[in-house]
């Protein structure tokens, strides 16, 4: 008798999904849940979800739209659609109105909509985050990568953007930006975005700038290269890592006018996929878009802990002879231990995936290969999301900290224990046996 395998063998499975693994991030943390629950003291700082709690008024808002049961518009929440125009004018100058939002099941599920539609390459500078170019393969686009390199902070310079575009002038193209930086923590300055955006105007490329950490620059100084290209610009954002609700699954794309049809052609994919999103979630998504005075404290509160912690974690690994760029937004760190190449090599550490296996090993801290990130498997890169602490307590403490008073090592070790001793942790084995 012929089990269900025999009877719908491999050669069914779509050959754009075969040979993909589970996304590295959630892989790590599961693996780290895992460890954890064999009793083994692991420090998560693998998978990049923000610590903090949702804020006070939106949890607020979520309790009190619980009934809200219907299928809303598959563009989205009307109400929540202005919100977010709103919110994109307040914060940035930028010119859109309710229908040129799309509101999705998170900005992921959009970013996958939007390549299914769209017809061209798909251009992706490295390191990027772990999930456009799945996305990618498993709709069957080509992905064209720019690499990056640490001499310019891992940051996609204008000349290489163009020496991609001037070898086949009139192609389709949409160039993912995404700054702050996932995997970096890097972001660009005002000049960078211009010059960025000249290239881009001239071949007419389709840039997706993923402003997901915009929020969480360390300075709150984000600016959207939307300011300097609009007409070709669509901006992505959600509520997952500003606002601490990744679970709730919320994203938003704001079109310019020139791209509406571009909108449109993913509304009628989404009608006949997710149709809508959580109708309770979008309401209190109104709430988080509208702003306010709580929320903006919320927001200074959360910068100031991840610039106090990412600062430390920088300078620790800077000091150990480690090759790393300070972070400027975000959680993340994105260092390179080639420094240590020979003595790595001599201890049969010959990829970034060896290395983040031994230092689990070692040390109980799981971070996640460069190699995960599109760059190559010997580059000795990696990066480190420095979110393992209780952030509603970090925040409730950080009240007793007004600026300018500093939030201070003692702070750390107290409210971020956990990111604190792994990074020491990291360092210790660095000094013991590779500095010698």
């Amino acid at each position: 008798m012929k089990t269900k395998r025999e009877n719908f063998p491999d050669i069914n499975l779509n050959l754009n999904v075969r040979g993909l693994m589970p996304s590295a991030t959630l892989a790590i943390n599961e693996l780290s849940s895992q460890l954890r629950q064999q009793g083994k003291r692991i420090y998560k700082l693998g998978l990049g979800q923000s610590p903090f709690p949702v804020p006070r008024p939106v949890v607020e808002e979520l309790k009190v739209n619980a009934f809200q049961k219907d299928y809303l518009a598959v563009n989205g929440l009307e109400q929540l659609r202005v919100a977010v125009a709103e919110w994109h004018y307040k914060r940035q100058g930028l010119d859109f109105r309710a229908e040129d939002i799309l509101i999705g099941p998170g900005s992921k599920e959009l970013m996958f909509v939007l390549q299914l539609v769209y017809y061209g390459d798909l251009v992706i500078p490295t390191p990027s985050w772990v999930s456009y170019a799945p996305q990618a393969h498993i709709i069957g686009r080509h992905v064209r990568w720019l690499a990056t390199h640490s001499d310019n902070d891992w940051l996609l310079m204008p000349e290489e953007l163009e020496k991609l575009c001037s070898n086949d002038r009139e192609r389709p193209r949409l160039v993912i930006l995404n700054y702050p930086s996932n995997p970096t923590g890097r972001t660009y300055t005002m000049n960078e975005l211009k010059a960025l955006a000249k290239v881009a105007r001239q071949y007419r490329v389709i840039l997706l700038s993923d402003e997901i950490y915009g929020e969480l620059h360390h300075k709150g100084k984000h600016i959207s290269i939307a300011r300097y290209y609009p007409e070709g610009t669509i901006v992505s954002n959600g509520l997952s890592k500003w606002c601490g609700a990744g679970g709730w699954r919320l994203g938003a794309f704001a079109f310019p006018k020139s791209l509406g049809w571009l909108c449109n052609s993913m509304a009628v994919v989404a009608s006949e996929t997710y149709t809508s999103t959580s109708a309770p979630i979008q309401y209190a998504a109104v709430r988080a878009f509208k702003g306010g005075t709580e929320i903006e404290h919320y927001l200074a509160k959360c910068r100031r802990i991840l610039s106090a912690l990412g600062n430390y974690a920088f300078t620790s690994l800077r000091d150990a002879g480690v090759r790393v760029a300070a972070p400027q937004g975000g959680f993340y760190l994105f260092p390179d231990f080639t420094p240590y190449k020979d003595k790595l090599n001599e201890r049969g550490i010959l990829t970034s995936e060896d290395f983040c296996k031994a230092l689990l090993e070692k040390t109980g801290v799981a971070i996640l290969p460069g190699y995960h990130f599109g760059r190559p498997k010997e580059e000795l890169t990696a990066r480190i999301a420095y979110v393992d602490f209780d952030g509603a307590r970090a925040l409730e403490a950080a009240e007793q900290y007004p600026p300018p008073k500093p939030l201070d090592i003692s702070f750390l070790e107290t409210y971020a224990n956990n990111t604190i001793t792994a990074i020491d942790l990291m360092v210790s084995w660095i000094h013991e046996y590779f500095a010698g």
